[in-house]
C-alpha cells in the first residue's frame, strides 16, 4: 500500500505542477482592440498585435504597448484597403494599467482604373494581352495591398512565359484617392528583348555525357524562351534518380552567343556511384527473410542504373540483375532489362528456374504510365499435391508478353485522400512442356478515395480487383501460374494463398479467375496519428468466374503514423471464414496505405 500511495502522491504533485505551469504561461493580448469592426478585421488586427505572458508593469510599459499595437493595426488596415482609418493608442485606468488601441477603419477603398505602362521597348501584342488578362483586379473590388502586389507578379510571369525572360517591374504608381475612396494602380513593366534559346552549357563536372543531356532538352536552338521548358528539363534530370541535386537556369544576357541565342546553364551533383542496401523481414506465416541490393549509377554516362539484387526467404528467394535506362530513345520513356535465378516455395508448389525479361515504360505525368514488354523463363515446378497434376509436366518453358496501363488521378501516391486509380494488365502467355498451352491472363484493379470534412480528416477508400485466364484451364495451367488470394496486399486476415479451393490434403489449388474487394474507413486523430477499420473479401475460382461459395472475408483495424512523406501502417485482421490450418489473426506492417 505504501508504494501505491507514494505513486499517487508523485502523480498528484506532477499534475499540480503542470496545472500551475499552464496558468503561469497563460497568454493575453498585448493590447485590447476597441471600435466598430467586423469580426474578420478584428481577428486580423488581433493576430498582428499578438499575445504575451508578461503582465504590464507600469503606465510607461502600457503606453509603449498601445503605440506598437496601433502601428500593427495600421499595417493591417492598409493591407485590407482601409486608408481613411483613425487609430488612437491609449492607456486605460486601473492597476495594472491597460494598453488599448481604438480603431475606426472608415470606408474600404476600391480598385479603379488599373493599368499597365509598358516601358520601351514594348513586348509583342500577344505578351501585352497576356499581361492584362492575368492582372485580375476587378474594378470596384477591395483595394487590398497584397492583391495589388500579387497582380504585378502575375503580369511579369505572363510576359516571361511569352519569351521575355528578363521582364521585370519598375516602381509602380498607386494613387490612393480619399475623395472617392479609390485605389488606382499603374504598373510599369520593363519587358526587355525577346529571348531565343541555344543549347546547354554544363557548368559542373560529372559522369553524365553532355550529348545525352542535350537530347533531353524540350526545345530546339532558336526557339523562343519558355520558363516551363527550362523547368521541364530540370524535372527530367531529377526523375532519373542518379543526381543528388539539379539546377537548370537561363544564362544571363551577357553570355548570349554571336547569333543572340542564350544558352541554358545546367549544374548537377552526382550521387555516390555505388550504394548497398540491406534488409530483413519476418512474418508469422511467411517466415524470415533477408535481402541485399547493390546499385551502380551512371555506368554508361546516361543516368543509367545497374542493380544486383539478392533475397533469401522461406517463400521467395532470388538472385537477379537489372539495367535501367531512363529517357530511352525519347524523354519520359524508360527501358528495363533483367534476368536471374529464382526459387519459390509456397503451400501450393515449389518452383526453381531462371528467366530474362525486358520492357519499355512510357510515363504520362508523374504517376501514370503504359508498359510494354516480354519475358522468357524456364522453371521446374513441383506441385505439393499429387491428386491432380498439370499435363505439361514439371519442366516448363514460358514465353510471355506484357501490356500494362496505369492511370493515377489521386492526390498522393502513399496517402491518397481523394481521386481514383485504375490499372489494367494483359499477359499473352505460351507454355511449352510435355504439351503446349496458350492463354491470355488479364487483370484490372480500381480504387477510389472520398474525403469528408474541410480538411479531409475522414476518408472512405474502396478497391476492386478482378482477373481471368482466357484459354487457361485447370489442371493444365501449372500451379505457379495460377491465381491465389490472401495476405497483406490481397485479403487481410488470411495467410498467403489461403483463399480459394483446396485439395483434400488442404493444399491450395489456385484458380483461373480472381475477384477481390476492400473497403476502408480512415480517420485522422491529431496531427500525426490515424486509425482505420476495414473489411476485405476475395475469391479464387477454377472456372471463368468465381462462384459465391469461393468467397472469404476478413475484418480488422489498424493505426497509422504520418512520417511526413507518408504513413507507416500496422494492421491486425481476423478471418471470417477460418479453415483448417488458418491462423486466428494476421498482423501487417508496411509504409503507405494498403491501397
Amino acid at each position: 500500500m505504501g508504494r501505491i500511495g507514494v505513486g499517487r502522491l508523485v502523480f498528484a504533485v506532477a499534475a499540480s505542477a503542470a496545472i500551475c505551469s499552464g496558468v503561469a504561461r497563460a497568454e493575453t493580448p498585448r493590447a485590447t482592440v476597441e471600435g466598430q469592426l467586423d469580426s474578420n478585421l478584428r481577428e486580423a488586427i488581433g493576430r498582428a498585435i499578438g499575445e504575451t505572458d508578461k503582465p504590464v508593469a507600469n503606465r510607461f510599459e502600457a503606453r509603449r504597448r498601445a503605440r506598437a499595437a496601433g502601428e500593427d493595426a495600421i499595417a493591417v488596415l492598409r493591407s485590407e484597403g482601409y486608408y481613411a482609418y483613425e487609430v488612437e493608442p491609449e492607456v486605460g485606468d486601473g492597476d495594472p494599467p491597460k494598453a488599448i488601441v481604438r480603431v475606426s477603419p472608415g470606408p474600404r477603398f476600391t480598385i479603379a482604373d488599373p493599368a499597365i505602362d509598358w516601358v520601351a521597348p514594348a513586348p509583342s501584342e500577344a505578351a501585352k494581352a497576356a499581361g492584362e488578362a492575368v492582372m485580375g483586379l476587378a474594378i470596384g473590388g477591395p483595394g487590398r495591398a497584397l492583391d495589388i502586389v500579387n497582380a504585378e507578379g502575375r503580369i511579369v510571369a505572363a510576359v516571361q512565359k511569352r519569351g521575355y525572360a528578363d521582364a521585370a517591374p519598375a516602381p509602380r504608381e498607386v494613387i490612393v484617392d480619399h475623395a472617392d475612396h479609390t485605389v488606382r494602380p499603374t504598373y510599369k513593366i520593363v519587358a526587355g528583348e525577346l529571348v531565343r534559346l541555344d543549347g546547354l552549357k554544363v557548368v559542373t563536372d560529372g559522369r553524365s555525357r553532355i550529348g545525352w543531356m542535350e537530347r533531353l532538352a524540350p526545345w530546339k536552338p532558336g526557339e523562343v524562351y519558355d520558363p516551363e521548358d527550362v523547368g521541364e528539363l530540370e524535372r527530367r534530370l531529377l526523375d532519373t534518380g542518379v543526381y543528388d541535386s539539379v539546377t537548370v537556369s537561363l544564362a544571363p544576357a551577357d553570355q548570349a552567343g554571336p547569333d543572340g541565342l542564350r544558352p541554358v546553364l545546367v549544374s548537377v551533383s552526382d550521387r555516390k556511384p555505388r550504394t548497398l542496401e540491406l534488409g530483413a523481414s519476418y512474418s508469422n506465416t511467411e517466415g524470415m527473410g533477408a535481402g541485399a541490393r547493390w546499385t551502380r549509377y551512371n555506368v554508361l554516362g546516361r543516368a543509367d542504373t545497374l542493380a544486383l539484387i539478392a533475397q533469401l526467404a522461406e517463400i521467395d528467394s532470388h538472385l537477379t540483375a537489372e539495367l535501367t535506362l531512363p529517357h530511352w530513345r525519347r524523354p519520359q520513356q524508360t527501358f528495363k532489362a533483367g534476368g536471374g535465378l529464382y526459387r519459390k516455395n509456397t503451400d501450393a508448389y515449389e518452383e526453381t528456374g531462371f528467366g530474362v525479361r525486358a520492357d519499355v515504360q512510357r510515363r504520362y505525368g508523374k504517376t501514370s504510365y503504359i508498359t510494354v514488354g516480354g519475358s522468357l523463363d524456364y522453371a521446374k515446378v513441383e506441385e505439393k499435391q499429387t491428386i491432380q497434376s498439370s499435363p505439361l509436366g514439371p519442366d516448363v518453358y514460358t514465353i510471355a508478353g506484357l501490356v500494362t496501363g496505369y492511370l493515377d488521378r489521386s492526390d498522393d501516391p502513399l496517402d491518397p485522400k481523394r481521386g481514383w486509380r485504375l490499372e489494367v494488365r494483359a499477359e499473352p502467355t505460351y507454355l511449352i512442356g510435355d504439351e503446349t498451352l496458350p492463354y491470355l491472363k488479364v487483370q484490372t484493379q480500381a480504387s477510389a478515395y472520398m474525403p469528408f470534412g474541410a480538411q479531409a480528416r475522414t476518408v472512405v477508400a474502396g478497391r476492386v480487383k478482378a482477373g481471368a485466364m482466357l484459354g487457361g484451364r485447370i489442371p493444365e495451367v501449372p500451379a505457379s501460374r495460377r491465381f491465389y488470394a490472401g495476405g497483406g496486399g490481397s485479403v487481410r486476415g488470411y495467410a498467403y494463398q489461403a483463399i480459394g479451393p483446396r485439395f483434400d490434403d488442404n493444399t491450395p489449388q489456385g484458380g483461373i479467375s480472381l475477384l477481390e474487394t476492400s473497403l476502408e474507413l480512415r480517420q485522422k486523430v491529431g496531427e500525426k496519428w490515424g486509425v482505420v477499420a476495414f473489411v476485405d473479401a476475395g475469391a479464387v475460382g477454377t472456372d471463368e468466374f468465381p462462384s459465391g461459395d469461393d468467397f472469404s472475408a476478413g475484418v480488422g483495424v489498424g493505426v497509422r503514423y504520418d512520417l511526413g512523406f507518408g504513413p507507416i501502417r500496422a494492421d491486425i485482421a481476423v478471418p471470417l471464414d477460418k479453415r483448417e490450418g488458418d491462423p486466428s489473426f494476421q498482423i501487417y506492417l508496411s509504409i503507405g496505405q494498403s491501397f
